[in-house]
C-alpha cells in the first residue's frame, strides 16, 4: 500500500464520518440554539430545559436519518473491502 492510497482511504473514512454525523448533530445544534435564545429572552434558567429537547431532537434524528446513516456506512465498507485486493 502506498502513502497516498492510505490518506485517500483515510479522507474518504473522515468525509462519510463528517457527511455521517452532519444531519444528526447540526439539528441538535440548530435546537440547542433556539433553546438558548429563548432563555435568554425569558430569563428561565433551567439546565432540563436545554437538555431533554436536545435529547429529543438527537432521538428523532436518529430514527429519520438511521437507516441511510447505515446505508452510506455500509456503502463506504463495502467500497474498502472492494480496494483490499489493489492494495497488495
Amino acid at each position: 500500500m502506498h502513502a497516498d492510497m492510505a490518506l485517500r482511504m483515510l479522507s474518504d473514512l473522515l468525509w462519510t464520518g463528517v457527511i455521517v454525523c452532519a444531519p444528526v448533530l447540526g439539528l441538535t445544534m440548530a435546537v440547542g440554539f433556539f433553546i438558548s435564545l429563548l432563555q435568554v429572552v425569558t430569563q428561565v434558567q433551567e439546565n432540563s430545559l436545554t437538555f431533554v429537547p436536545k435529547l429529543l431532537t438527537a432521538v428523532i434524528s436518529l430514527i429519520v436519518f438511521g437507516p441511510w446513516m447505515l446505508r452510506k456506512f455500509v456503502q463506504f465498507s463495502v467500497h474498502l473491502w472492494s480496494e483490499i485486493p489493489s492494495m497488495i
